[in-house]
């Protein structure tokens, strides 16, 4: 017997991944517009609730709402994603609880086995969740729609990965129907960028295979991109209704067409709009120079590179999937200093090796290798990760992380347990083959590094402090004593409250 329409609502949750910029949640986003129409839906954002379990709660005790749908990245999204949908499923037992995004899709055993969650749409959901839903409705079997992971007969079923939809066929995010739940203006924050940044996306997947990525599993080294036309429409839009005057493309791969690139360029060069974005640098720098000058000219400041690390064995290791080179990467910082776009690279520290020796050794060379670049371009923005496994099944990094006793938690709640949440190495080597030496010799590279080179990003910094924080460093740098910087770190912490992009963006 088919429920009344009223009782066949869609809560849309988007859990809090910040506490400081809200952006526009594009994934619930784009979720919404592929039922838009068809089934009435609410949207929740985490971001912007004080309580954000209240206000899910409110929707769901009007027994108007069938549907429970998150969308979850490893890491923040987690210690709202997990009670909520534990405590919805006891409260509610009739609620079907649909996970999508990378966590659920990278874990989707784990996520299946707390008995919370009924579904997983792994990958591309513009068509899986709208099938989804109509199957359920009308009491189908569901093992005909793609790109789902599902529990039946106590056992785990992953349907056939479906292609890459064309992303100019789908339909328009539901801008104006997310205003009436919260105001676009709150989305549109202040930035390095602007005053009212837009957070938008262009395309889905990349095409290459990194072995240290989450996307690839999902992915398959595929890539799809909205037109440069309808790339331009879209943020003309945001402009001229809402005020947004700069862009962050959260794109994993924005640059893989020179061509889509340099016609977007040509697009929005008259609209006075800053925008970043994230590339590879074997990527752009095969573009034509006249190609980066048009970015440049149109607005681009700023792009972000994995540079990894700059021995060439372990970019071999990391499968990067290109041609990128340690050669490269100082040849390219010193390219785009040329046209006055910043470099943004990051670098991640404590991979694994054979040998705690080689281990340390590899982190001493790349130490050295980022202050080479820092003195061949000082305008690159230097981020710095400590290595956390998410490595690739069946590539070499996954096979040694495996090997050294390395393993992710079994149940879904420890994902958020204090012993995993808070990843300290020092106290609790999750990742065996770094020590606690180690990882101060990291972190107390990056506090002096970013006392010397203060990041451009953090529009709270003036002049005055980063030049009492670039003097204060100075010794340090230049003399390479990176030991105890509890002098920078006080400042940093309790004067300036300096700011990590690798943390919170921007």
């Amino acid at each position: 017997m088919m429920r009344p329409a009223s009782m066949n609502k869609v809560l849309l949750f988007n859990p809090r991944a910040t506490r400081y910029k809200a952006r526009i949640p594009n994934s619930i986003l784009q979720i919404a517009a592929s039922i838009d129409g068809k089934y009435a839906y609410a949207i929740v954002d985490g971001n912007l609730e004080e309580d954000p379990w209240q206000a899910l709660v409110h929707y769901l005790e009007t027994g108007d709402f069938r549907y429970f749908a998150l969308s979850v990245m490893p890491g923040p999204q987690l210690k709202q994603a997990i009670p909520f949908s534990k405590r919805a499923k006891e409260l509610f037992p009739g609620l079907t609880i649909i996970w999508g995004g990378y966590f659920a899709s990278n874990q989707p055993e784990v996520v299946l086995q707390s008995g919370n969650v009924n579904y997983i749409v792994y990958g591309p959901g513009d068509k899986t969740f709208p099938e989804l839903l109509h199957h359920i409705e009308n009491g189908l079997p569901v093992q005909s729609i793609n790109n789902l992971i599902y529990v039946n007969g106590g056992k785990i079923v992953k349907t056939t990965k479906d292609e890459l939809y064309d992303q100019d066929e789908l339909p328009a995010l539901p801008y104006e129907k997310l205003n009436s739940f919260y105001p676009l203006k709150n989305y549109l924050g202040k930035t390095y960028l602007g005053r009212k940044t837009i957070a938008y996306h262009s395309s889905i997947g990349c095409p290459f295979k990194c072995a240290f990525c989450g996307i690839v599993p999902i992915y398959n080294a595929r890539w799809k991109g909205k037109s440069a036309l309808n790339i331009y429409k879209d943020i003309k839009y945001l402009k001229e209704n809402f005020g947004g005057d700069a862009i962050e493309f959260h794109d994993n791969n924005f640059f893989v067409s020179e061509k889509r690139t340099v016609e977007f360029s040509r697009l929005i060069a008259g609209e006075n709009m800053i925008w970043w974005g994230e590339g590879r640098i074997d990527t752009i720098d095969k573009y034509d120079d006249h190609a980066i000058a048009a970015m440049r000219e149109a607005g681009c400041r700023m792009i972000f590179f994995g540079a990894e690390t700059g021995n060439d064995a372990m970019l071999k290791k990391m499968d990067k999937g290109g041609t990128q080179s340690g050669e490269q990467i100082r040849r390219f910082a010193a390219r785009m200093a040329k046209f006055d776009i910043i470099p943004e690279y990051s670098f991640v520290l404590g991979t694994p090796a054979d040998t705690e020796s080689e281990v340390n050794r590899q982190i001493d060379e790349d130490i050295t290798f980022i202050r080479e670049i820092k003195s061949i371009n000082p305008a690159t923005e230097i981020i710095i990760y400590v290595y956390s496994p998410v490595p690739t099944e069946g590539s070499a990094l996954f096979k040694q992380v495996k090997e050294q006793g390395f393993h992710f938690p079994q149940k879904l709640e420890d994902w958020i347990s204090p012993h995993w949440e808070n990843f300290d190495l020092r106290k609790n080597p999750l990742t065996p083959w770094l020590k606690p030496y180690m990882i101060d010799k990291i972190r107390n590279f990056e506090t002096v590094l970013n006392g010397y080179y203060p990041t451009v990003s953090d529009i709270k910094l003036s002049s005055f402090h980063k030049k009492t924080m670039h003097v204060l460093a100075s010794i340090r740098y230049k003399q390479q004593w990176y030991r105890f910087p509890y002098e920078i770190k006080a400042l940093q912490k309790f004067w300036l409250k300096y700011r990590q992009p690798e943390v919170e963006g921007f």
